[in-house]
């Protein structure tokens, strides 16, 4: 009899590089403040998940850092495959629930307000619900989470698009899942999004 595990989180990162990352902020703050803002980022979302009750994996977008702020002995660390975003999401969550994990959410590194209390109450809402969404305030999600892979919630979408949200309910509805949904937040993406965060707080 295989071993009902406990819940597990997978968080998407890119590896901080001078140019690659925050390119749409780049383009009004420079790269080097855009390559500032994302290593905040990515220290907050590492804060705010080392000391979660849950196994954490951490997928990089183009090759696996050993030598960074992520703990090798407290995230596992992958390589994200696939040619889309949804593809890449869709194969993560597949290779957990593959290793038995009850619950799975997936979050990103661009969520400056994501706290642990919202990611513990997804995994909560997974007891009940087949599907928990984190909506973001641009249209998409800042989290996702379910307890079986629907692999329909990552197909057809215009991925980075103000349709995603919308899109991905529905295929629930479609679907006849049962989803709820988090507390709405903001990605910092653009300069709007910098401005809103940074100059509010």
């Amino acid at each position: 009899m295989l071993l009902i595990m406990k819940n597990a989180l997978i968080i998407f990162v890119r590896i901080p590089e001078l140019g690659k990352v925050k390119t749409r902020l780049a383009k009004d703050l420079g790269e080097e403040k855009a390559l500032e803002v994302y290593k905040e980022l990515l220290q907050h979302t590492h804060d705010i998940s080392v000391d979660l009750e849950c196994d954490k994996f951490v997928f990089y977008t183009d090759r696996i850092e050993n030598d960074d702020i992520w703990e090798n002995d407290l995230f596992s660390k992958y390589q994200q495959e696939g040619d889309s975003l949804g593809d890449r999401m869709m194969l993560a969550f597949h290779k957990l629930l593959q290793l038995n994990y009850k619950n799975v959410v997936i979050i990103g590194s661009d969520c400056p307000s994501l706290s642990p209390i919202i990611i513990n109450e997804a995994f909560e809402r997974l007891e009940n619900d087949d599907i928990v969404i984190g909506p973001s305030s641009d249209g998409g999600y800042y989290l996702l989470g379910m307890s079986k892979l629907i692999p329909e919630l990552f197909q057809h979408k215009k991925w980075s698009s103000d349709s995603v949200l919308a899109d991905t309910i529905k295929d629930t509805v479609k679907l006849q899942k049962q989803y709820s949904f988090l507390t709405e937040l903001s990605d910092i993406d653009t300069i709007e999004d910098y401005q809103k965060f940074y100059l509010s707080n």
